[in-house]
């Protein structure tokens, strides 16, 4: 936190300044009403009364001015740090590996963006300011009243150490109670996240009664933080509030005491019920206070595990960069194995990609298809053996030029609540022409649907594509990757929803690109039949290679699917003939 602190240093220095003038202000103001009683009300000295009201007036100014210059000044700068926190940490979380997603939820991770980064917000804005004031203030207070009279300053003096107590055991408590409150609060955002994202599947299977139920228990359980709080601040507060008034009761009856004796004046008496009065709000406030700084505490706690996560991929730092041939636009799997949590998913898988020519890989769930195209974006590291590109070990790349070799379809589309435009645009905002985008939009056949679209182009489609066919998403997908130009474009499962005329309209498509190489992951035959070579993977090993001729020759797995997928047809024409 110190490095966000540092950089809004004279922000806080003219806050703490302009703090420190109002708050002198607030503390010599009774030295004023002590000189309107003695000398004015009792002295009849009215050249003293119109210099004191010049003086009131004054303080009020003074005080008005120095309260906005603090006000602004130190909320600004809390604002600023929290803002640099969130940026930070959403900077770090695109650094972080694919691994590091699968263990951590997105509500857990929401919650850490938003309601920790709020609570910092207030440690370093309004709640550390007002915690600053009250110290000073209180300070201030306390040797006003001792050089008023070290004696009668003793009454409220002794009474501190009781609210003062009293207040720092609430704040203990409530520390306690906010931790869970933060753990229930992201537990419950996490639920409400997934079905708002989910919630057309829910809707699907009826499973809006279970999903209500789980939603109900993590509510329930967020309820019951929230009134153990709300109970253990009741608990307290009548005893806060009875302590204060006891002091003031006892400080009017032994001062009045003493100014009916003539031990003091009149005015000392009402310049103590003063100080007496307004000194309580800091240890009054303490506990709150320092509730507050807790939970801003902990949140900035939570935030530190985050942004101090290292991830697991990173660039090549320092690291002698091996001599290899420049074979340009070629991909090849050396001898790749990898396992995630010593559980094997590729075994020993080699192939070998040149410029402009199509591999075609297949296999059943599970077989490790998508997990070649995770290694190949290096989202995990292989556990043996080599991935390079253009003969170049990705390993000793940046991670930008890896990722930018290649573009890929996922199985799983995601397409931003933005126009179709900008999704197509994606990573290239700034440099991406309309041409490109409407060029790619016709290659991925999807010129037609998009035309018809009320705004066409600009149509702001819904979250995640929402109101767009599983058909049309993909086809936006594939529009988007083959606008980034890279030189491998790689296909995982990405024509599922295509009707078979589309998608072998799509494939002729990109037949005609001969300069971009292709990976083709598919299950279905009719996806990559066309590719120069097939691979079919089974339980993370090559089980079989060849062309598409060659894997039906060779009557295994391959003739196996296909046989699946064609037999009833080829069989209905042998009939028919």
């Amino acid at each position: 936190m110190k490095k966000y602190l540092i950089r809004n240093w004279w922000r806080y220095t003219l806050g703490g300044i302009s703090l420190i003038c109002s708050t002198a202000i607030d503390v010599l103001l009774p030295f004023v009403t002590l000189s309107m009683v003695d000398d004015v009300i009792v002295g009849r000295n009215m050249d003293i009364f119109r210099r004191d009201i010049l003086l009131f007036v004054a303080a009020g100014l003074g005080r008005a001015f120095f309260q906005f210059v603090k006000e602004f000044l130190c909320d600004m700068s809390g604002c600023r740090v929290a803002s640099g926190l969130r940026k930070d940490m959403m900077k770090h979380i695109f650094t972080l590996h694919k691994g590091y997603f699968d263990k951590t939820n997105t509500g857990e991770l929401m919650a850490r963006v938003k309601d920790d980064a709020g609570a910092v917000w207030d440690l370093t804005g309004f709640v550390g300011m007002l915690l600053t004031e009250a110290t000073v203030y209180f300070i201030g207070v306390v040797i006003c009243m001792i050089r008023l009279n070290w004696k009668l300053s003793l009454v409220p003096l002794v009474f501190m150490p009781f609210l003062a107590y009293v207040a720092l055991h609430l704040e203990k408590t409530l520390s306690k109670d906010y931790d869970d409150i933060s753990e229930r609060n992201a537990a419950l955002t996490k639920v409400v996240e997934e079905n708002i994202s989910g919630v057309r599947t829910v809707k699907a299977f009826s499973a809006e009664g279970t999903e209500m139920k789980k939603f109900d228990e993590k509510n329930l359980d967020y309820a019951k933080a929230n009134k153990k709080f709300a109970s253990d601040l009741a608990d307290s507060d009548p005893l806060i509030g009875l302590i204060p008034k006891v002091m003031q009761v006892a400080v009017v009856a032994i001062g009045g005491y003493a100014a009916i004796k003539g031990s003091i004046t009149y005015g000392t008496l009402v310049a103590f019920v003063s100080y007496s009065i307004n000194i309580v709000w800091p240890i009054e406030n303490l506990g709150w206070m320092l509730s507050l700084v807790s939970q801003g505490l902990a949140g900035y706690k939570k935030i530190s595990k985050v942004l101090g996560t290292t991830p697991d991929i990173t660039d090549p730092s320092g690291k002698e960069l091996s001599e290899s041939a420049n074979v340009p636009g070629q991909i090849s799997f050396e001898n790749v194995s990898f396992a995630i949590d010593d559980k094997p998913i590729l075994e020993d898988v080699s192939f070998t990609i040149e410029k402009g020519k199509t591999l075609g890989i297949m296999g059943a769930t599970g077989a490790g298809k998508s997990t070649i195209v995770n290694l190949l974006e290096r989202f995990y590291d292989v556990t043996d053996g080599c991935i390079r590109i253009e003969g170049k070990d990705i390993k000793d790349m940046p991670l930008s030029d890896v990722r930018a070799f290649s573009s890929v379809v996922t199985q799983d589309v995601f397409l931003f609540s933005d126009t179709i435009t900008e999704n197509v645009r994606l990573g290239f905002k700034d440099s991406m022409d309309e041409v490109t985008v409407r060029n790619a939009i016709k290659s991925a056949h999807a010129k037609d649907f998009v035309e018809k679209i009320t705004d066409s182009y600009e149509a702001v489609i819904g979250e995640r594509g929402i109101g767009l066919s599983g058909g049309q998403k993909q086809r936006l997908s594939i529009a988007r990757a083959l606008a980034k130009k890279a030189d491998l474009l790689v296909l995982d499962d990405s024509t599922s929803a295509l009707d078979m005329e589309t998608e072998a309209a799509i494939q002729q498509e990109l037949l005609k690109k001969k300069d971009m190489s292709k990976i083709i992951i598919g299950h279905r035959i009719s996806s990559v039949k066309d590719a120069d070579e097939i691979i079919v993977l089974e339980n993370g090993r090559v089980k079989e290679r060849g062309t598409h001729a060659e894997l039906i020759g060779k009557r295994g797995l391959y003739y196996s699917t296909y046989e699946a997928q064609y037999g009833d047809y080829r069989n209905a024409l042998a009939v028919n003939e």
